[in-house]
């Protein structure tokens, strides 16, 4: 059943957007560092003599969480918008589908995309270092793969909350500046205490204990996304 609505809503975003906004994140990130070593080439690539692939990684990195909360806040507002402007829940709800279908379905979507971006930015950031003349034989593919889906893994539990606001308020508005904030907050990431979501997505790359931070963060993940199917379950709909 769940495969059924993941299809449906797969069509829906067809012409919304959505998809082009996973192509132009990657792309801008990329582009962003493709200028910073441009203007800057000779004095990063003293700076980063002994590793350039970790330096280029590095840099990107540190934008990668603003990223990809700004992803989620956007991709899962676009999503709850495709129902909102046709005025289409009740007659979706009314269809014999469960509830627990319809939201799961969409947050598979919105986790799907997400990837895909993600997955962007990992094979982007070998032809960028390509471009800047970087030793292609000593690619860290392991970092690399790491760089895109790792913080992703650590911002599961932002992800079920967004969706969570996005899906059972009907003013995105307040869905929208909730992750907006959460995303300019998360600028500062590297001074709040280990036990904030906000930092995992960093915390995730590097640590300290990755591994616990990124299983924390798909348990957590999986807590509020219970939490909101319970909600969306249970709510009258308009």
């Amino acid at each position: 059943m769940m495969v059924r609505a993941l299809s449906a809503d797969f069509l829906k975003i067809r012409g919304k957007g959505i998809w082009l906004l996973a192509l132009i994140a990657p792309i801008g990130l990329i582009a962003m560092q493709a200028l910073n070593f441009g203007l800057r080439y000779d004095y990063l690539m003293k700076v980063y003599a002994a590793d350039p692939w970790g330096g280029l990684i590095e840099n990107i990195l540190m934008f990668v969480p603003i990223a990809i909360i700004l992803g989620i806040t956007l991709v899962c507002s676009l999503v709850a918008n495709v129902e909102n402007q046709l005025s289409s829940w009740k007659q979706l709800l009314a269809l014999p589908i469960t509830r627990t279908a319809v939201f799961s379905a969409k947050f598979v979507m919105v986790l799907l995309v997400l990837c895909v971006s993600c997955i962007l930015l990992s094979v982007g950031t070998p032809v960028l270092g390509f471009a800047l003349g970087m030793d292609m034989q000593n690619i860290p593919y392991g970092d690399l793969i790491r760089l895109g889906l790792v913080p992703l893994m650590g911002a599961v539990p932002l992800l079920a909350l967004q969706l969570w606001l996005s899906l059972t308020t009907k003013n995105q508005g307040i869905a929208v500046s909730f992750g907006v904030t959460a995303s300019v907050v998360s600028l500062f990431a590297l001074k709040f205490p280990d036990w904030m979501p906000l930092k995992w997505p960093l915390m995730a790359y590097i640590g300290p204990g990755q591994t616990k931070v990124i299983s924390a963060g798909l348990l957590l993940g999986a807590v509020i996304t219970l939490a909101g199917l319970i909600h969306f379950n249970r709510r009258d709909v308009n």
